[in-house]
């Protein structure tokens, strides 16, 4: 059903994905990017242990290979009603549409090998989709600074005026936060590892076992398939599952960019309230239900609203990483099946909604004008060199890798 659809859902959808979300986040972690990723893992498995020397016919790669897509997620349904596993549903699954290669699927492998590395290749895939977007934010900032470098303001601490800034400094502020969040971003993307082949306690015995007992074979299998995977590296180590720090990690430069967004679009709100700048705000829009003559700035408000929500989620992969008792236990799992997609989800929103913001940002300079000479009469401008400077030396270079994107426009769906 989509977003438009004239008919009301009889069950309930999560709002970032039924009003928010872009289609290629969505889809990031989607069932069907999901299990269609676990049988490409299964190919990648038989393929290099084909390769190293197990007995796996071409026919039964082919036979997988044909059928990666087209799943049947009604058996897969009533499998795991069965089963009450999930890997277990969708090896059923897989196997029955691929008779002649049944016996070779998850060959060796315990249900962390395409549930762990699925959610690796979701997280770095998930930081593609945002980083462009981000950098798009930045491009817009830049420009809007730029233009309004000398336009002289009333600065204010405590929310009390204090001394004159210019409009294109106070951007500064927001646009150096957004720089720190890009290379957070991208470290965290690159520190990904995946997890690769480790079997049910991260000892590769079961591989081992296959293989009988060469440990050089076993490695390469890791290495091939985690290659395959699009990875340059596993971890070393691992229990059954990737380090829950992992999630730390990631759910950590994501909240620390819900907080940079929360602090921009608060200082928005404050601004529209001063009159001084406006979110864009369209021809029909009604600002209230009530009051529709006024303007309320909610497209900054729906940004610290997911914002918000954003920041809160870091508190599940802390508590989830700090009872992972010995080896593994299955209490990540059913919490990781939402905090992980939803983070990104929100994340994916409010840049998007920042940037439908920052390309149709008004700025009232006679209003700006008249709260100078009210406030501070006797104040001269300064002249301030440094938003020419941190323009060509910081953003201009930061945005150079993300060039090929910055011409795309957002249209806000709601």
């Amino acid at each position: 059903m989509s977003r438009n659809h004239p008919v009301a859902p009889r069950s309930y959808r999560s709002p970032l994905v039924s009003r928010y979300t872009s289609e290629e986040m969505s889809y990031n972690f989607s069932d069907k990017k999901k299990f269609i990723t676990w049988r490409k893992l299964w190919i990648f498995l038989a393929k290099a242990e084909k390769a190293l020397g197990l007995p796996i016919t071409d026919a039964q790669i082919a036979e997988m290979e044909s059928h990666a897509e087209d799943i049947d997620f009604a058996m897969a349904a009533e499998e795991e009603r069965k089963l009450r596993h999930d890997v277990m549903a969708h090896v059923h699954t897989f196997a029955h549409c691929c008779p002649t290669a049944a016996p070779i699927i998850h060959l060796g492998a315990t249900s962390c090998y395409v549930g762990d590395n699925t959610d690796l290749i979701a997280l770095r895939d998930g930081f593609n989709i945002l980083l462009p977007k981000l950098a798009r934010v930045i491009d817009r900032l830049a420009n809007f600074l730029e233009e309004y470098a000398d336009l002289p303001t009333l600065g204010f601490t405590h929310f009390q005026p204090a001394q004159l800034t210019t409009v294109g400094k106070r951007a500064c502020l927001w646009l150096q936060d957004l720089v720190m969040d890009v290379r957070n971003l991208e470290r965290a993307r690159d520190n990904l590892r995946f997890r690769g082949v480790k079997g049910t306690t991260g000892t590769q015995a079961s591989f081992l076992q296959l293989f009988q007992g060469d440990h050089d074979k076993v490695e390469e299998l890791d290495k091939m398939v985690t290659e395959m995977a699009g990875f340059k590296k596993a971890y070393l180590v691992t229990g059954q599952t990737y380090s829950r720090k992992v999630d730390i990690d990631c759910m950590s430069t994501l909240a620390d960019l819900g907080a940079s967004v929360y602090k921009i679009c608060t200082d928005i709100h404050l601004l529209a309230n001063l009159k001084e700048i406006e979110e864009p705000f369209e021809k029909e829009q009604i600002g209230s239900s009530a009051m529709p003559y006024k303007r309320n700035p909610m497209r900054a408000e729906r940004c610290c609203s997911l914002a918000r929500h954003l920041i809160t989620l870091i508190a599940d992969p802390l508590q989830t990483a700090s009872v992972q008792w010995l080896e593994r236990t299955l209490d990540d799992s059913a919490n990781r099946r939402t905090f992980l997609p939803e983070s990104f989800l929100a994340a994916d929103i409010i840049l998007s909604t920042l940037q439908n913001i920052t390309e149709g940002l008004v700025v009232y300079p006679k209003v700006i004008e008249t709260r100078i000479h009210n406030d501070l009469p006797f104040m001269a401008t300064e002249n301030i060199i440094m938003v020419k400077t941190f323009l060509a030396e910081e953003i201009r270079p930061l945005l150079e890798p993300y060039k090929a994107n910055m011409d795309v426009k957002v249209e806000l769906v709601l």
